[in-house]
């Protein structure tokens, strides 16, 4: 299908496009004047991880059309919330700490959206936080019916498996909604965007705003992206997937894209990068070996969005050194051990990943062992001493824990 608007057509070719109110009449307001338009984001860490890029993208491509882009930071809403997706309560934070990831997080935006333009970072806080309650209730509260919020899939899920949903959560689709409602009054924002999960609270927000002021007002949602596993993306067995550089090395984010499954290569290339639709096909249609090129691009081109250009250069410059060229890359993590530790056992594989942080946890180590999940020197490592005594009289050691995680012990004779 071909869209008249430049932005609606490039994010339904891209797979962006899960639900859509009246998506041929916005369709249409967009190609003759341009709009503003928001996703919210909830501020429970002090960065982002990949479970966000979706939207990020969207932002991106609102604003790279010519659209204003709002990121509404949840200042307010993340001190209740959101039940949507969730088998259960969120910790509550206080709001010391949501601030102080408010202010760690912000720089990330300025990534996907022009802030010096038309585009900007705005806090709920700002008008949550003196909302007289009667009044709420009173004025927003009467608009929107239990009935219906019972019939949005996040409740009925969790009520569904029986899991506790409190009057606190409940809350929380009163308020995005408001977040909509206010948006429209003091920015003329009409559409709202968020991942599938969101689709409950954003027609909440569309009916609040045609009850209250007689406007249209519009949303999309996006597909929710899985892990080759079927799990919500952003976090791995190892961890999340954090977009700061300060809380994933480039080399570490870059891998985790160049590792992934290959039947995600096409879906990844079209959401998470800027190529054309025409390589994007040509590199999809790469099979068995060459599949590992397309790869590489994507995590080339994820890691310079992100990260930037001159960080992804270092992360691909550091992966053709370790798996091309066999060779250390004293950017990673290395670690001087003198050669009578080895020998004498003093310095065992445990202390080596344990020190170079490569696994979490001792227990975790010995675990990996058993299930031929670490190497050395890309062979797999099983002695049960956990031993490095045989390797003491080489110049170095690479110790590798699975595809992503890679140090280097420097013998010193």
């Amino acid at each position: 299908m071909k869209y008249k608007s430049e932005f609606i057509n490039e994010i339904f070719q891209r797979g962006f496009i899960y639900q859509a109110t009246d998506i041929e009449e916005l369709d249409k307001v967009i190609s003759k004047n341009k709009i503003t338009a928001y996703i919210g984001f909830d501020i429970t860490s002090d960065s982002l991880h990949i479970g966000s890029l979706v939207q990020l993208m969207l932002l991106h491509w609102l604003d790279y059309y010519g659209n204003t882009s709002i990121a509404l930071l949840g200042g307010g809403t993340t001190l209740i919330g959101d039940p949507s997706g969730k088998d259960e309560s969120r910790k509550i934070l206080q709001k010391s700490d949501v601030d102080r990831n408010i202010n760690t997080i912000k720089n990330t935006f300025g990534k996907f959206i022009n802030l010096e333009k038309n585009s900007k970072i705005i806090n709920n806080y700002n008008w949550l936080a003196d909302l007289n309650y009667i009044s709420f209730l009173r004025d927003i509260g009467s608009q929107i019916t239990i009935n219906k919020m019972l019939t949005f899939e996040s409740v009925k899920n969790r009520l569904d498996r029986e899991q506790p949903l409190s009057f606190l959560e409940f809350n929380y689709m009163l308020l995005q909604a408001y977040d909509f409602f206010y948006l429209n009054k003091e920015y003329n924002c009409s559409l709202q965007l968020g991942g599938s999960d969101q689709w409950g609270n954003i027609i909440s927000g569309i009916d609040l705003i045609r009850r209250k002021s007689n406007k249209k007002a519009f949303g999309i949602t996006s597909p929710l992206i899985t892990n080759s596993d079927g799990s919500k993306m952003g976090k791995t067995a190892d961890g999340a997937i954090w977009l700061d550089e300060k809380k994933l090395s480039n080399h570490d984010f870059f891998q985790f894209w160049r590792n992934i499954n290959d039947k995600q290569v096409p879906k990844f290339l079209r959401l998470f990068t800027k190529l054309p639709m025409s390589e994007i096909e040509k590199l999809s249609k790469l099979k068995d070996k060459e599949i590992n090129e397309a790869k590489q691009i994507l995590a080339f081109e994820i890691c310079k969005f992100v990260r930037g250009k001159k960080e992804a250069n270092e992360a691909l410059d550091i992966a053709n050194n370790i798996f091309k060229n066999n060779t250390n890359d004293n950017r990673l993590n290395t670690l001087n051990v003198e050669n009578i530790k080895i020998k004498s056992s003093e310095f065992s594989l445990i202390d080596a990943v344990e020190k170079l942080e490569l696994v979490s946890s001792r227990s975790e180590i010995k675990r990996l062992v058993k299930s031929d999940g670490i190497k050395i020197n890309n062979e797999n490592y099983d002695d049960k001493n956990f031993s490095l005594k045989k390797f003491a009289d080489l110049d170095e050691i690479k110790i590798s824990v699975g595809k992503k995680k890679i140090g280097f012990i420097k013998i010193l004779h």
